[in-house]
């Protein structure tokens, strides 16, 4: 019995006989090792797992540029919902801010979203890295 996942979706071909269960484990926990560090972003600075999780598919699970970013939007969602859980219980939260910062990420994440497709792989990179870059220049000064 094998278990074929392509290039698309995780970059390895699994096999269950011999070599392949190692592989698969090895992928699993390199998949598992960056959720978890992912995660650790999100839940300490209520963000930016974005910035950790897209890199990390790309350069050590070989995910295309388009899937690593539209993969990204699905990893984040549970980390999100379980941060706020934790957020709310242990601070307060500035609801009508996040009410209207909201409405203005919906409107932004559909652009997004719709511009993802039009953009070939080494744009997204270099804008995605130019986001990452001022954002690390505001952190720092």
């Amino acid at each position: 019995m094998k278990i074929w996942i392509n290039k698309e979706s995780a970059g390895n071909t699994i096999s269950m006989k011999g070599k392949g269960v190692f592989a698969m484990k090895i992928n699993n926990c390199k998949t598992i090792l960056i959720g978890a560090i992912t995660g650790f972003a999100n839940g300490l600075f209520g963000s930016g797992g974005g910035t950790i999780v897209v890199p990390c598919m790309e350069r050590f699970l070989n995910v295309e540029e388009h899937k690593a970013h539209a993969t990204a939007i699905a990893i984040i969602l549970p980390l999100s919902l379980l941060s706020i859980a934790f957020y709310i219980w242990k601070t307060d939260v500035l609801w009508s801010v996040a009410l209207y910062a909201s409405l203005g990420g919906v409107i932004g994440g559909f652009i997004g979203a719709k511009l993802l497709n039009k953009l070939s792989g080494i744009w997204l990179h270099r804008i995605f890295g130019i986001f990452m870059i001022v954002a690390a220049i505001r952190m720092i000064l």
